[in-house]
């Protein structure tokens, strides 16, 4: 990791704007085959991925300038399929409520980790211009 995405905060903050856009993308496909006969909507998981895949692993920091555990995780999150349910008669379960909820919370989301990101960015540029720019 160099520059920008080199300490613990910032790399949380681009993993959370990787994850949004995702979701956007994934709601998106839901909504455009609410038509679709037999399709099943699709959702981004990421947090119960990420505590499932480090819950068992040991790790030990041979040095003190390693991470510890947790600070450098990538983002674990996958796309799944929901086959549980059943919204109509030909199989389709995309509800167009639920999805556009989701879509605009989603949105939120993303435009709060956004403006950390602007401003961290705000805050990068006033110290290299030495407060002048």
């Amino acid at each position: 990791m160099h520059g920008l995405w080199a300490d613990t905060a910032a790399l949380r903050l681009r993993q959370t704007l990787d994850m949004a856009a995702e979701k956007q993308r994934i709601f998106a496909h839901n909504l455009a085959n609410v038509n679709t006969p037999h399709f099943k909507r699709q959702d981004v998981v990421f947090a119960e991925e990420l505590e499932r895949a480090g819950a068992g692993l040991p790790l030990t920091r041979t040095d003190k300038k390693h991470l510890a555990r947790g600070q450098a995780e990538e983002a674990a999150y996958r796309v799944v399929t929901d086959k549980s349910t059943t919204m109509r008669p030909d199989g389709n379960n995309v509800d167009v409520d639920r999805e556009m909820a989701l879509l605009a919370m989603n949105q939120l989301h993303f435009n709060a980790a956004a403006d950390v990101l602007n401003r961290r960015f705000g805050l990068l540029r006033y110290v290299i211009t030495e407060g002048r720019g």
